[in-house]
């Protein structure tokens, strides 16, 4: 069953590119809202864009009071070195496992030939630790509604 609005968003704990210790959702209750960011694979054309796309415009989600998670089922180490190669400063965790997409059936069975890719899929979490904006796309070559997210967390300022 897909996480839909209104739901409590379900906790995860992962390793990330900005520390040795795991980060988890919950870190952020009571703290900051939280923009995950779901992407199937690190140096990817469209992960890429995706990613880039955040990192150039960061300072507008850092004003909207939210942290932004990327995450993939790439290991920690791609992760860490993509992200130092783009200059993506914000967290990239590694849901190696796929627990975490599993829980927010952001899953794929078959893409591109590799079995259990994430989806292309933004939530935004607010403080209190519910959904207040989900989307899951189909087509890992769309990109999430950027506009639609940002009007998400400004309503939660």
């Amino acid at each position: 069953m897909s996480v839909q609005i209104g739901d409590a968003a379900p906790d995860f704990s992962l390793s990330g590119t900005q520390s040795a210790d795991p980060v988890s959702l919950d870190d952020f209750r009571g703290e900051k809202n939280v923009l995950l960011l779901f992407f199937p694979l690190a140096w990817t054309g469209v992960c890429t864009k995706e990613m880039c796309g955040i990192r150039d415009s960061y300072s507008k989600y850092d004003s909207l009071d939210a942290q932004v998670l990327g995450i993939s089922v790439d290991s920690p180490f791609a992760l860490k070195a993509w992200a130092k190669e783009e200059g993506l400063e914000f967290p990239l965790l590694s849901d190696f496992n796929r627990k975490a997409a599993r829980a927010y059936d952001a899953i794929y069975d078959q893409l591109l030939g590799f079995e259990g890719v994430a989806k292309r899929a933004a939530f935004v979490v607010d403080k209190e630790g519910i959904v207040r904006y989900a989307e899951v796309l189909e087509s890992a070559a769309d990109l999430p509604d950027f506009e639609a997210i940002e009007q998400t967390l400004s309503s939660l300022s």
